[in-house]
C-alpha cells in the first residue's frame, strides 16, 4: 500500500514478535461523531490486512451518535453502499490491556479503490483542511485536553458521578475540591491502568489532574507536529480511559454536560504555528507588550472567532452539548479572547516566545476531534489570509461585567448557521459538509420527537 500514513507489515511482524499469542485484532475506524467502530478479525487476516487492506463498506462513518443511517440520506440505495479500502495507520498498533482476552487494536483509515482518500473519513477530512495552512509553508503543533467524569456502579436508571468518601465514613464528599490529591488517591488504581495502558499504547499522557466537580478529571496529551496524529491519540485516550473504568468496575463518561448542576466537560486545544525556519509566528520578539503577540496572530484568533459561531454544530455535535453553554460556566458564548483568561473562548497562555500558543476554549469533550481540529486549522487560515481582526483583547485579571451570548448555543440555530456557512464547505468539503448537516439534523429532529419524561414531570397533570 502506497498510502503515507499506512503500517506496512514489518511493524506487524514486530508487533507478533513481542505479542506471540495474540490471536484477535480490533480494527477501528471513526465516524462522523467520532466514535470508534470496527471488527474484529482473526491472526490469519492479519497479514492480508497489513499487505492489501480489507474492503469494508463506509456507511458507518456517516452514522448517527446512536447508529443508524438517516433514511435521507438513502446511502443503500443511491449509491449501494461500495465497499471501501480500509489500511492500517502506521504506528497505531498496541495491546488492548483492558481486556482478558488481550487483543490487538489498531486504527484503520479509508481510502477509495482507486486510492483516493475517502470524504467520508473524518481522518481524510482534517487532511483537507490543513492543506491551505501546509502549502503556505506553515506547520500547527497542537495537543489536546479532554475531561470526564467517572461514574458509580448502581441499579439506577440515572448516572452519579464517582464521588470521593470521606475516610472511615460513607459520607459523599461535598463542593468542587478542584486539585483535591486524595481524590486522586481514591482512583489510583484505575490512573495506573490508564498510565500503563497510554505507554503500551505510546500515547504520550501529561498531566492528570481532579477538576472542578466531584468525579471530574482531566488527562492531558503531549503536543504533537502531526495533527492528524494528535486526534488519533484523543480518540485512543477516550477508549483507553472507558476501557480502564470498566476494567475497575465504574463507568466513564465524555458527555458535555451529564449533571445539570456540575461543571461541564470541554475538549480544549492548544495550537501554535511554526514557519518553516522553525520560528513561532504567533510571537513578536521585537514587542515590549504582554503579551508579545504577532499581528498574524491577532489575525489568526480573528480567523477563529470569525469562523466560530458556523462551527458551533462541530464544538456541540449533540443534544446535551447545549446545557455546557451557560453563563458563568467556563463555556463560551461569545467569540472573545483574551491572555491568561480562562473565561473568554480563545485563550493566550502564558508562555515564551517559543510556544506562543492559542487555547480554543469552545469544544465540548463529546465533539469529535478531527472535525473540531479541521474546524480551528480552517478558522487559522481563513484569518491569516483575510487578516481578520479580533478585536480587543481581554487581559488578566479584567472583570467581565457581562457575558453576551453571540453565538448558536442552542443545537437548531447551531445546524443552520453550519448548513449557510459561506467558509466551512471549502475546508470540508462540500459533500461531507452538506452530509454532516444531514444527519446531525436528523439525529435533532428525532431527539426532538422524543417525549421525555421531564415532559410529564411539567405538563401531564398542570395542563
Amino acid at each position: 500500500m502506497n498510502y503515507p500514513d499506512a503500517a506496512n507489515i514489518e511493524e506487524l511482524n514486530r508487533f507478533l514478535a513481542i505479542h506471540p499469542d495474540t490471536q484477535m485484532m480490533e480494527v477501528l475506524t471513526v465516524d462522523l461523531n467520532g466514535i470508534p467502530r470496527g471488527k474484529r478479525i482473526p491472526r490469519c487476516e492479519f497479514e492480508t490486512f497489513f499487505t492489501t487492506g480489507l474492503k469494508s463498506p463506509a456507511a458507518s462513518a456517516l452514522m448517527n451518535t446512536h447508529g443508524d443511517v438517516p433514511d435521507d440520506l438513502d446511502i443503500a440505495m443511491y449509491e449501494g453502499d461500495p465497499d471501501k479500502i480500509i489500511y492500517p495507520v502506521a504506528g497505531s498498533l498496541s495491546t488492548v490491556p483492558w481486556l482478558k482476552s488481550q487483543p490487538a487494536q489498531v486504527m484503520a483509515s479509508y481510502r477509495e479503490l482507486s486510492g483516493e482518500p475517502c470524504y467520508r473519513d473524518p481522518r481524510n477530512v482534517l487532511q483537507r483542511a490543513l492543506q491551505p495552512l501546509l502549502s503556505m509553508g506553515l506547520k500547527p503543533v497542537v495537543a489536546t485536553e479532554s475531561e470526564f467524569y467517572l461514574l458509580e456502579p448502581n441499579d439506577g436508571g440515572i448516572p452519579r458521578p464517582l464521588l470521593a468518601r470521606v475516610p472511615g465514613t460513607d459520607i459523599r464528599q461535598p463542593g468542587s475540591q478542584f486539585g483535591m490529591m486524595e481524590d486522586l488517591w481514591d482512583v489510583d488504581e484505575f490512573l495506573e491502568s490508564v498510565r500503563s495502558g497510554a505507554s503500551q499504547q505510546s500515547l504520550p499522557v501529561t498531566t492528570v489532574l481532579s477538576e472542578f466537580s466531584g468525579g471530574q478529571f482531566e488527562i492531558n496529551l503531549h503536543h504533537l507536529d502531526d495533527v492528524v496524529k494528535a486526534c488519533d491519540q484523543a480518540v485512543l485516550l477516550k477508549r483507553l480511559i472507558k476501557g480502564s473504568a470498566r476494567q475497575h468496575g465504574f463507568g466513564a463518561s465524555f458527555m458535555a454536560k451529564p449533571f445539570p448542576d456540575m461543571a461541564g466537560c470541554g475538549l480544549h486545544i492548544h495550537v501554535s504555528l511554526y514557519d518553516q525556519q522553525g520560528n513561532n509566528i504567533f510571537a513578536d520578539e521585537t514587542s515590549t507588550a504582554t503579551p508579545p503577540i504577532s499581528d498574524k496572530l491577532r489575525h489568526a484568533v480573528g480567523g477563529l472567532a470569525r469562523t466560530m459561531p458556523d462551527n458551533m454544530a462541530i464544538f456541540a455535535p449533540n443534544a446535551n452539548s447545549y446545557r455546557r453553554l451557560i453563563p458563568h460556566n467556563y463555556a463560551p458564548l461569545s467569540p472573545n479572547w483574551g491572555y491568561n483568561h480562562r473565561s473568554v473562548s480563545l485563550r493566550i497562555p502564558v508562555s515564551g516566545l517559543a510556544d506562543t500558543r492559542v487555547e480554543h476554549r469552545v469544544a465540548g469533550a463529546d465533539a469529535n476531534p478531527y472535525l473540531v481540529m479541521a474546524s480551528i486549522m480552517a478558522g487559522l487560515h481563513h484569518g491569516l489570509t483575510a487578516k481578520c481582526d479580533p478585536g480587543a483583547m481581554i487581559m488578566a485579571g479584567q472583570k467581565l461585567l457581562s457575558e453576551e451570548i453571540t453565538l448558536p448555543v442552542r443545537w437548531e440555530p447551531a445546524l443552520a448557521q453550519f448548513e449557510r456557512s459561506q467558509i466551512m464547505p471549502a475546508y470540508l468539503g462540500e459533500e461531507y459538509h452538506r452530509i454532516y448537516t444531514l444527519v446531525k439534523s436528523d439525529e435533532c429532529n428525532e431527539y426532538h420527537a422524543r417525549v421525555s419524561p421531564l415532559d410529564y414531570e411539567y405538563y401531564l397533570r398542570a395542563v
